[in-house]
């Protein structure tokens, strides 16, 4: 039997993390990587440009978790369903008295969550990611800013989200699982 991810066993590196669970379909797989930082600053920059509210899914290495927190805003709403980040973003979370760190999936608790001016989602393993479109609803305002992970290599989304911009990102990734074109196209939606 295969473990989900929020079950597999995780390993962090300096500069990545891993899962390294034989018993996982990702096995030897990288989940976030360090490299990944001019991404991360720009989708922060870019979901906080109104100030307000925030909401990240998923919390990784917390590097977007730092920008966002450099930004003035004024509440950080995390989204976290593996219990060995969960621990990590509540070890950075302390003293933050603007952020709060809810220990789900997003869809599950999407509903009870609230609106917010900006959203960054990216995620690893999430099967609930087929539902990200169809989700905004309930978690937009008018003027909300919305990015996610975009693993295409094209100016295009999976989500089939309608008029979206893309701000391209040159980059310079080591050998990984997930991510080797040269150049990042961080999609931008504004509700």
């Amino acid at each position: 039997m295969t473990t989900s991810y929020p079950s597999a066993s995780l390993t962090f590196y300096d500069d990545k993390i891993v899962v390294e669970d034989a018993n996982s379909v990702h096995n030897n797989r990288e989940v976030m990587m360090n490299w990944e930082d001019s991404i991360m600053s720009a989708s922060a920059t870019y979901v906080t440009e109104g100030g307000g509210d925030i909401l990240e899914i998923g919390f990784g290495m917390g590097i977007a978790s730092d920008y966002i927190q450099s930004h003035s805003i004024a509440s950080h709403t995390i989204v976290e369903n593996h219990p060995q980040i969960i621990e990590r973003a509540n070890a950075w979370a302390s003293g933050k008295s603007n952020v709060t760190i809810v220990t789900q999936g997003w869809y599950s608790v999407k509903d009870s969550l609230g609106k917010f001016d900006g959203i960054f989602y990216d995620t690893y393993g999430d099967d609930d990611m087929v539902h990200f479109a169809e989700s905004l609803s309930a978690l937009t305002k008018s003027g909300t800013k919305v990015t996610f992970w975009n693993n295409s290599y094209s100016a295009m989304n999976g989500y089939n989200i309608s008029d979206i911009t893309y701000q391209s990102i040159n980059v310079t990734p080591p050998s990984n699982s997930y991510f080797t074109n040269s150049v990042y196209y961080m999609p931008k939606k504004e509700f």
